[in-house]
């Protein structure tokens, strides 16, 4: 794993977390507890901060960045962040699901339970609400999240991510 300071900023990681080895952390980042940060993802808090909750798990190809100057990236608690997708200088409250694949851009904000569908653009400035699905190129709301799809995936996934890094801490 590569964790880096840059510009006397070094990166703070919480309790009970992963790395993967060839993950890339470096400058302003703050992690919770029982994180992890998968196989090629990228958290690069050079130009501006990242600050992530407990439970977050960025899959593998992430990359999470923000914009100098102007938008820094923070992460709520209980976030799952889909092999390859792109977080950009936006804000994401708790207990959210961003698929595989998908970009959010600066500034905007993705309220708590909601899920950004796999390969979604979600727009500069857009303000998912709480509770919502978004998909598609722009990413616009098209349906409600419902309680099994919160409890299904945005829970289950979030969970599963502690359990498997568990299987690589141990080796």
């Amino acid at each position: 794993m590569i964790i880096k300071s840059v510009n006397g900023k070094t990166p703070q990681i919480g309790e009970d977390c992963f790395i993967a080895e060839n993950a890339t952390i470096v400058g302003e980042v703050t992690m919770g507890d029982q994180c992890s940060i998968w196989f090629n993802a990228v958290v690069r808090g050079d130009v501006n901060y990242i600050t992530m909750g407990n439970k977050v798990n960025v899959q593998d190809g992430v990359v999470i960045h923000g914009t100098y100057q102007k938008c820094a990236t923070t992460i709520g608690n209980n976030v799952s962040i889909g092999h390859n997708a792109l977080v950009h200088g936006c804000t994401i409250k708790d207990n959210v699901l961003i698929g595989m694949g998908s970009i959010v851009m600066d500034n905007c904000v993705i309220e708590s339970n909601s899920i950004i569908a796999a390969g979604a653009v979600v727009t500069a400035g857009t303000h998912v609400p709480a509770g919502s699905v978004f998909a598609g190129m722009p990413a616009k709301k098209i349906k409600d999240i419902s309680v099994e799809l919160s409890a299904g995936e945005i829970d289950r996934i979030a969970n599963s991510y502690v359990k498997y890094s568990g299987w690589f801490k141990e080796n």
